[in-house]
């Protein structure tokens, strides 16, 4: 067992004021770990990170071809989107096509982090439903399965077919043994794994394309849509739409809840996954950002870079009086 490292700091003026640390792995094709921080062998939950690998029953049963599934449907099945309209028009239209309404779903409503929508319902006095919630688009893909199956309405039960099929992918792609699971936020089971094998489950889908079998034609497929519409799969503002448009479609990334960030690298063929054990935002965003950078497939110098690896702390009348940055042992370690 290795303790976690420092990761992200916040400076104000000379002091470190603040520190965050965590884990991190990067694996090759092979599954081999290229380098790492921290702990590997670390057990997490992935929480939101590993909604592609959610997303692979999806494809590989045949249903998303049977009900003809967009690019944009396979991109929002792994979302976890701001609630925006674009998402939400999107998710109510697919429902439509499934013949379902918002009381099919089982994720709970969320209010909209996305402004507009949001303000649209304290003015309409409305409360939001659980198509605003920023899973739901991975939950139309469960419950295209579900009907695919011909399965039942309780499609998030750890002993329904549909979590059945998730598990099965998740062990295969992850090459472990899930030792168990917990409930996520949009009730959903999430499977336990270590980060090397969430790594290793990255690195599979980043290297989908030099294979032909089922699961990896329906990987690349994940991925095109992923990094196709990097505004459906989290929004405006957000650091995964943010920095997939930053590197132009050459990598998908992927945010979780409680600090894990992964990252799928084609042109590498690696896979990158971080955990921050105090489960910062800041801290995952400013891990991955520099890890991606450090890689070479993120400019060091692009705004979407910088908000993230280095962004200032302003104080109310707007002075800098700080910094986030990644810690020594992120960039030398």
């Amino acid at each position: 067992m290795t303790d976690p490292v420092p990761m992200a700091e916040l400076w104000r003026s000379d002091l470190l004021e603040s520190q965050h640390l965590g884990h991190a792995v990067i694996c090759d094709d092979s599954g081999q770990i290229v380098r790492a921080w921290g702990d590997p062998e670390a057990l997490i939950y992935p929480r939101s990170s590993c909604k592609m690998i959610q997303a692979l029953p999806l494809v590989t049963s045949g249903a998303a071809a049977k009900y003809g599934l967009s690019t944009e449907q396979l991109a929002l099945s792994c979302s976890s989107h701001n609630g925006a309209a674009i998402h939400t028009s999107r998710v109510r239209a697919w429902l439509g096509d499934l013949g379902l309404s918002d009381s099919d779903f089982r994720c709970g409503p969320q209010v909209p982090d996305d402004h507009d929508e949001r303000y649209a319902l304290i003015r309409g006095d409305e409360q939001p439903c659980q198509y605003h919630n920023n899973c739901s688009g991975k939950h139309c893909g469960f419950l295209t399965l579900a009907q695919h199956m011909g399965a039942g309405p309780d499609y998030v039960e750890i002993d329904h077919p549909v979590q059945r099929a998730v598990r099965d992918a998740f062990e295969e792609v992850t090459g472990e043994t899930s030792p168990g699971y917990g409930i996520d936020g949009c009730s959903a089971p999430n499977f336990q794994t270590t980060l090397h094998g969430l790594a290793r489950a990255m690195a599979w889908f980043a290297s989908a394309g030099d294979r032909s079998d089922r699961s990896s034609l329906a990987a690349q497929q994940l991925v095109g849509a992923m990094v196709a519409h990097p505004d459906l799969v989290a929004g405006e503002g957000r650091a995964c739409t943010e920095l997939m448009r930053a590197m132009d479609g050459r990598v998908a990334v992927k945010t979780g809840a409680e600090g894990v960030f992964v990252a799928i690298i084609p042109e590498k063929r690696m896979g990158v996954a971080i955990k921050i054990t105090d489960g910062a935002t800041r801290g995952s965003e400013c891990a991955i950002t520099t890890i991606l950078s450090g890689l070479g497939v993120l400019d060091a110098n692009h705004p979407a870079t910088l908000k993230r690896m280095a962004p200032p702390q302003l104080n109310r009348r707007k002075i800098e009086v700080g910094q986030i940055r990644p810690a020594s042992a992120l960039i030398n370690g």
